[in-house]
């Protein structure tokens, strides 16, 4: 396993982690004994950093009563949550989300916390039980989100923060950066959606414009761990060839005509791994890694296979130059060039 330092920090974490959350399911519905043998073969395999959120239901505690079974201590993100109950005091939220974080974690500290939430314009507020997004002046003003981070920094409860991007938020995530609290994103970045780490292709339609922000937070001296490496598991041998998905993860395809277009479109990268003697998924992580902003790439494991599957990425380094120029112009045609091109 090899390992990236966090931006300016002194966090060095391992360029494969552990992502904790529902679509994989197994810190979260998987059973003790499954989640001891998967964490334990991780911690042996060199992976050194767990991410994981209070919505990731029953996941911190489960985490944290593996951990102390193996009595472990990798570095811990988890994150905080802001929804419509917390705008009036947004501060003191982050300092009691902070707090049950470490209870069910049985830790005394994070060593990142990050705000769940992506900026987005003015003061726009999340509605109800949401939490994806928060208005980029709920971070800055009194009793908002930087209030509430010094506070849990300065107690020792964290010793770094981050936040969430979810694209089309590229101005925003740069007005946080400047602020210089934050040292670590969490990005989406695929093979299928390459935006977040490079200025879009003109012909390239995608959902979301992820605006470089990789490059922007390299710049701002922050690191970025990556999440959703393989498009809701588009990105897999198994997805391309209509195998089920794992039983204990999340069913994340959509409906019937977005899902066969991902697999269009992951079939037309699949070049990738053909040509170079491994799996899709490994092709995906390995994609992933090459970015120079890139610190880390989340595995979402379901399975011993797939932890083996996505360890063995670690080192491999980017692609020959011949294969970035296919995958390139298979972008500029926005999927249309076949693999053989």
């Amino acid at each position: 396993m090899k390992y990236r330092s966090i931006g300016r920090t002194d966090l060095k974490v391992s360029e494969i982690g552990f992502g904790c959350g529902g679509n994989a399911g197994l810190m979260v519905r998987g059973s003790f004994e499954e989640q001891l043998r998967i964490v334990e073969a991780a911690l042996e395999a060199g992976i050194n950093y767990f991410d994981v959120a209070p919505d990731y239901v029953g996941a911190e505690a489960n985490l944290g009563r593996v951990l102390h079974t193996l009595h472990a201590r990798p570095l811990l993100n988890s994150k905080v949550e802001i929804r419509e109950e917390n705008l009036d005091d947004i501060a003191g939220h982050v300092v009691r989300s902070v707090e049950s974080s470490l209870k069910e974690l049985g830790v005394d500290h994070l060593d990142v916390l990050q705000v769940h939430n992506a900026p987005v314009c003015g003061r726009r507020a999340p509605v109800g039980s949401d939490y994806h997004t928060l208005g980029v002046q709920h971070f800055f003003a009194p009793r908002g989100v930087l209030e509430g981070v010094r506070r849990v920094i300065d107690a020792g409860k964290v010793r770094y923060a981050g936040f969430v991007c979810r694209g089309n938020d590229a101005p925003y995530v740069r007005e946080l950066l400047a602020a210089g609290m934050f040292s670590l994103l969490n990005v989406p970045y695929t093979l299928l959606n390459p935006s977040a780490g490079m200025v879009l292709p003109a012909n390239l339609a995608v959902d979301k414009d992820g605006g470089a922000v990789l490059d922007d937070a390299h710049r701002a001296g922050a690191g970025a761990a990556i999440y959703s490496v393989l498009a809701r598991g588009f990105l897999s041998d198994q997805s391309i060839s209509g195998v089920g998905h794992h039983p204990l993860a999340r069913d994340v395809s959509g409906n019937a005509a977005d899902a066969e277009m991902m697999r269009e479109r992951a079939a037309r990268v699949s070049f990738l791994a053909r040509e170079s003697g491994i799996s899709l998924a490994q092709a995906a992580f390995r994609f992933v890694l090459a970015h120079p902003g890139v610190t880390t790439a989340l595995g979402g494991f379901s399975s011993m296979e797939q932890l083996k599957e996505l360890c063995a990425v670690s080192g491999m380094g980017p692609f020959p130059d011949a294969l970035n120029a296919r995958l390139e112009r298979v972008w500029q045609s926005n999927f249309a060039e076949t693999a053989s091109s």
